[in-house]
């Protein structure tokens, strides 16, 4: 039996963790990308605007880790995007729309009772490396 290939996918272009743990972890060609929150990644602070203004910076993060490891959005086969409230899960859709547009990735989304930073929004994401096709 061969041993799993484990590797660190990390880039400056997203916001570093803010804890004990990475962006993203490949293992094979699977990769486990950290939640994220609407963080400008220069000065790690919340974007201004409200929860489409984080939801997109979210997003934009999320896409620099996808980048860093030679993927994109279309890599993206299951997402988890947590809320601090549930009324705001229609102007999520609205940015995340403009993000996957087709061939939807699996999605559960979830109120939780509060998120790292006073954030509205986290997104974390798995990603399948490699050429995908749609049978």
């Amino acid at each position: 039996m061969s041993a799993l290939i484990k590797k660190i996918i990390s880039t400056t272009k997203a916001p570093a963790a803010i804890g004990p743990y990475s962006q993203a972890v490949l293992v094979d060609r699977t990769m486990f990308i950290s939640g994220q929150l609407g963080m400008d990644p220069a000065t790690t602070q919340l974007v201004e605007g409200g929860v489409q203004a984080q939801t997109r910076q979210a997003l934009v993060n999320l896409g620099e880790i996808l980048k860093a490891a030679g993927c994109g959005y279309e890599n993206v086969v299951k997402t988890t995007v947590l809320l601090a409230n549930m009324n705001d899960f229609t102007s999520v859709n609205d940015v995340y729309k403009q993000f996957f547009s087709s061939n939807f990735p699996a999605r559960a989304a979830y109120q939780v009772a509060a998120l790292p930073k006073g954030g509205l929004v986290e997104i974390e994401a798995v990603a399948g490396l490699g050429p995908l096709t749609n049978a």
